[in-house]
């Protein structure tokens, strides 16, 4: 009878752990270098709601932006060590089409740098060559530089090269690895430019298609083991219903690279450029 009541209770002390997926543990943690919390794919998602779909999809530790941006000051004071700030230009009808016409825009952006800790301003685009030189991105690019900003830039690499001419000091987060260049493009941008840090967000269908990873990202991604960082771009309501979908999208290609390798890229580089918030997530 004792043994059957110990058994009872050592059940229902089991019973009432939380239940977690098997393999979760070894689980690679990521850090999300490219989440978006805007209004329009997050409606109906409060803050305390997207922690839990960051935690429930091993992504301890995002860098976050959005439009309007005080949604990103919303998740930064939920939870500061998960979410790293970065200041968006677009807001109302200054969005990617036309912000680089736009002279409020440095002004706007100094008056919030102050308002946390930002640690990039972005995601932003240059659609053109020549909006790399405007006075409007000129003044961002200085204001980055002032406070020590990372620039967050959505650009096909002809404009990367555009910018670092005319701003060779410029600390450069190259969204999507540009998008739609080739591989063999990305390759010859990151030669010639060895300070430029290649985030790869949407470009999980490219590096691995069906799944296995192609030969020239894989060489590419060796090479320079210490300059990728991953990422969601949640840019839709569908992507953003899908985000732990889109984070294990990266895990199937980092899963086909040496360990050491692929723990850089999940989060390691970014943990270096970004810091880890003091989570232990970080430290294996």
């Amino acid at each position: 009878m004792r043994d059957r009541r110990r058994f009872l209770i050592l059940l229902s002390g089991l019973l009432a752990l939380p239940l977690v997926p098997a393999g979760a543990a070894d689980r690679l943690p990521v850090f999300d270098t490219h989440l978006h919390y805007s209004e329009r794919p997050w409606q109906g998602y409060p803050p305390a709601r997207v922690a839990g779909i960051l935690e429930a999809a091993g992504v301890p530790r995002a860098l976050v932006s959005s439009t309007p941006d005080d949604q990103t000051l919303r998740l930064h004071a939920l939870d500061p060590a998960r979410f790293v700030a970065e200041l968006s230009p677009y807001r109302g009808r200054i969005r990617w089409r036309n912000w680089t016409e736009d002279a409020g825009t440095p002004a706007y952006l100094r008056g919030r740098i102050r308002l946390v800790d930002y640690r990039g301003i972005g995601e932003f685009h240059l659609n053109k060559l020549a909006e790399a030189g405007t006075p409007v991105v000129r003044d961002v690019v200085a204001l980055a530089a002032e406070h020590d900003l990372w620039l967050h830039i959505h650009a096909t690499a002809a404009a990367i090269r555009r910018v670092k001419k005319l701003f060779p000091k410029a600390r450069i987060l190259w969204a999507h690895a540009g998008w739609t260049d080739a591989v063999s493009e990305v390759a010859r941008l990151m030669a010639d430019y060895p300070d430029v840090i290649t985030e790869l967000s949407l470009r999980a269908g490219s590096i691995a298609p069906k799944g296995t990873i192609n030969r020239a990202w894989r060489e590419l991604l060796l090479r320079y083991p210490d300059r990728f960082t991953v990422g969601s771009d949640p840019y839709t309501a569908k992507r953003a219903a899908n985000y732990a979908g889109l984070i294990d999208a990266h895990r199937v290609w980092l899963a086909q690279l040496p360990e050491a390798t692929a723990r850089r890229i999940a989060y390691g580089n970014a943990v270096r450029l970004f810091g880890d918030g003091g989570l232990a997530a970080f430290r294996k």
